[in-house]
Parts: C-alpha cells; structure tokens; sequence
C-alpha cells in the first residue's frame, strides 16, 4: 500500500509538472540529428529526482550527501534544459556533486589515485547513459532492468543500500515509462532526467561495488557501456568531433536507417542487459572472466553490425 501511494503521488506531480512544462514552453524540437519528428515536452525525467527526494524526506534524511549532490546535478541539468548553459559551469556543478558522492561513499579514506579513477569512470557513466537518450522507452526501460537487478541482488545476494530508496527511485521510473515507453511519447526524459537517474544508478552500483570489493559489478551497465565506448571510437577513426551531437549509435541506425520501432529498439537493448545480468549472477565466482567475455562478445556484435549496416547512415 506504501508503495501505491507512492506511485500515486508520483503520477500526480508528473502531470502537474506537465502543466508547468506546457506554460513555459519547454519543449523538445526535432532536428536533423533527432530520431523524433514532432514536439514533445522536454524534461519529464525530473520524476527520477522527486522520487529520490520522496526517499529522502521519508527515511529520517538517509545519505544526505548523496541527496545534495543529486539536487545539484539535477539543477544545473534543468536549467540546460531550459537554457544552454556554459560548459564550465557544468563542469563545477559535476565535479562538486562528484565529490559529495565520493565523500558518501567514503572514498576520500582511500589512495588520492582511487578518487582520480573514479571520477574518470563516472564521469564517463553520466555522459554516456545522457548521450543514450535518444529514444522512446530506452531510458526508462534500460534503468527498470538495472534497478530490477539491484532489488534482487539488495535482498537475495548482498544488502548494499536500504531497499527503500531503490523500491522508490522504482516508482518515479515506473511512472516516466507510462508516458514515454509508448510510439508516441507524451514527454521526453531531457537532461535531467537522463543524467539524474545515471547519477542514482552510479550512486547504487558504487556502494555495491565498495560494499563487496569487485569491480565485476560493472557488467549492470555494459550494454550502454560497449555501445558508447566503441561509438567514441568509431567517430574518433572518422576525424569527428566527438563532443558534437549526432546519429551514430547503434540504437540511432536501428531507428532511423533500419525504420525499426522505438520501443522494439529500447526491448532489445533491454533484453541484452537482462540476459547478460542473469548469467552474471548465475557465474558469480567467474565475475571478471564473464565481464571480459560479455564485453569481447558485445564488441564484436556491435562491428558486424557496423559493418553491415553504417553504410545506410553515410547514404542518408
């Protein structure tokens, strides 16, 4: 009942935040890099955020810093939604939520070298779970798999975090899909929902991979991960500017050049990233073998892919 109510609540302020969007015209507007074709209201994904906050009021104010450096991230995300806002000053709001996060974890009690190679690695978590959203349902969808993994891993293999907090970031997640998880998308993530829920998700896999002390724990986002890394790589061979938008992920070519259905696209990325979870968990004691071999496996799919079908998106 708890959790129907919270449900409940979460629904209610997503449509209030609609009304709120429709009056001040945020709005997303297709162009000629969108896999869109018509206006949609930007932005929906602050659900994630408000469902992190219902935790939060609700748990005697449990990992206060980890809240503030959401509400930080998610601001400066806003406000890039609204308006474009300066790299710079993303920068300082990213890197101090960074740090609060780390200060959560407890990692400043380690090696200052363990901080530089977690900033590195989550900085690159954010960005590419922001450069992903690019789809109905990917977003959404992609994150109920991940969350669905750290319930059961939270109850049945290792407690890492108070189940709340994931049960309710569950909710908001639940709540977005219903308007975005369709053909016709009645609102867009935006950055901040997209770089909000990456941030959550960091959070929840980083006190998972400290709690048990095995990296292996990142196999929960390589799906994403191989798509965006191999991605950079393939514009890099390409002289491209890789901090410029476009159309060359393996999900943007399914979409566009190959006409598939958004939704088809986000249940299959999904599909792969639960499938892959499932065996993780079934090969425990061989966690790093099977993260090597799943991301050798995946990497080669996605360059017969390529190798197939890029040459749809140079003829467009």
């Amino acid at each position: 009942m708890y959790y129907i109510i919270i449900l409940v609540l979460l629904f209610i302020t997503e449509l209030f935040y609609f009304r709120v969007a429709d009056k001040f015209n945020i709005i997303d507007k297709p162009n000629e890099r969108s896999s869109h074709s018509r206006i949609t209201l930007r932005g929906g994904g602050i659900i994630f955020y408000c469902g992190a906050l219902v935790y939060f009021l609700s748990s005697h104010w449990e990992y206060p810093w980890f809240m503030l450096a959401l509400t930080l991230i998610t601001f400066i995300s806003f406000v890039d939604d609204i308006r474009s806002t300066s790299q710079g000053l993303r920068l300082v709001f990213h890197f101090t939520a960074m740090a609060l996060i780390f200060y959560q974890w407890g990692l400043f009690s380690l090696s200052w070298w363990w901080v530089i190679i977690a900033l590195i690695i989550c900085t690159g978590i954010i960005n590419a779970y922001n450069f992903m959203d690019g789809i109905n349902g990917i977003t959404g969808g992609y994150s109920l798999v991940i969350l669905g993994a750290l319930t059961y891993i939270n109850s049945e293999i290792t407690t890492f975090v108070e189940p709340a907090l994931i049960n309710t970031v569950l909710c908001s997640v639940l709540v977005f899909c219903f308007f975005n998880f369709r053909k016709k998308a009645k609102c867009f993530a935006g950055d901040v929902g997209s770089v909000s829920i990456a941030f959550i998700l960091l959070f929840l896999i980083g006190r998972l991979i400290i709690k048990t002390e095995d990296f292996s724990w990142i196999i929960l986002l390589a799906v994403y991960g191989v798509d965006s890394v191999l991605t950079i790589i393939h514009r890099l061979i390409l002289h491209e500017n890789i901090s410029l938008p476009h159309r060359k992920h393996m999900y943007q070519l399914m979409a566009n050049e190959l006409k598939m259905p958004h939704v088809r696209v986000s249940l299959v990325y999904m599909a792969v990233q639960a499938i892959v979870i499932v065996g993780y968990i079934m090969c425990l004691d061989y966690g790093y073998w099977y993260l090597f071999g799943t991301i050798l496996l995946l990497s080669l799919f996605y360059i017969c892919f390529m190798n197939k079908y890029f040459g749809l998106h140079q003829s467009s």
